[in-house]
């Protein structure tokens, strides 16, 4: 089973840049861009299955110099 999430991300004041360019070399980042809102960055992440799913949301996205937090939005079509 394969699954795929938004995560929305809040990186700290003036970092959304130096965060973009890291989220995007992470393996199952499919697109990352920068948004205006509560967030500064949204990506959509694919994985084989909810672990793999959670690893790099924690150990890989919320792992990056500058983040302060992230929001994951699973896809359910």
């Amino acid at each position: 089973m394969s699954v795929e999430a938004y995560v929305f991300i809040e990186c700290e004041h003036a970092r959304s840049k130096e965060v973009l360019d890291k989220l995007v070399n992470i393996g199952g980042v499919k697109e990352a861009r920068m948004v205006t809102g509560p967030y500064d960055l949204i990506a959509l992440v694919a994985a084989s299955n909810f672990k793999v799913l959670g690893d790099v949301v924690i150990s890989k996205i919320q792992a990056i110099s500058h983040v302060k937090r992230t929001l994951t939005n699973v896809v359910i079509e």
